[in-house]
């Protein structure tokens, strides 16, 4: 019986709800799943270190495989290079994304074809929940860097996420 074997990448800087969203639709769907923590050169330098990142991901992994163990089994990996050099390294059958809009669709299709071409490894898709429709790391990194209430992204960001986002935001003040 074949092992399908996914990987999950993206900078998660910082991890949001919708990330673990995807996560936990795509446990259903795969017999195990690498949580790839990369850097994305377009996001210029980390707004949380790549350890820190790490740290909080197991933590939040290990959480959700508590909820049911007998779902996918999931790792927290960081790399650096091509997700697909990664991918295979990983002996993956597929990457993971998640898509939020149309927008998403565009520029993850063209990635997903290339990666095919590129790799010879499927991208599979995962919607996450409508609340999480316009959950975007990005946009909660400018909040949280121009000085935003962090308290305020509570029902975009995990607990443990938020209290990293104030503490740097004390630091830096």
């Amino acid at each position: 019986m074949a092992h399908h074997k996914a990987i999950y990448p993206g900078s998660f800087d910082p991890p949001t709800l919708g990330h673990l969203d995807v996560l936990t639709r795509a446990r259903r769907l795969f017999d195990e799943i690498v949580l790839a923590v990369g850097r994305n050169p377009d996001k210029g330098g980390p707004f949380i270190p790549i350890e820190t990142r790490l740290s909080l991901l197991q933590d939040l992994v290990d959480e959700i495989v508590a909820e049911d163990p007998s779902l996918a089994k999931v790792t927290v990996a960081a790399y650096e290079g091509l997700t697909v050099d990664f991918a295979r390294a990983q002996q993956a059958s597929a990457i993971l994304r998640g898509i939020r809009n149309t927008t998403d669709l565009q520029s993850e299709c063209q990635l997903a074809i290339t990666n095919r071409q590129v790799a010879d490894i499927e991208t599979v898709f995962v919607v996450p929940g409508e609340a999480f429709a316009y959950t975007s790391s990005s946009l909660i990194r400018q909040i949280a860097e121009l000085g935003g209430d962090p308290q305020r992204l509570r029902t975009m960001l995990p607990v443990n996420v938020i209290e990293i986002i104030s503490a740097r935001q004390k630091k830096d003040a």
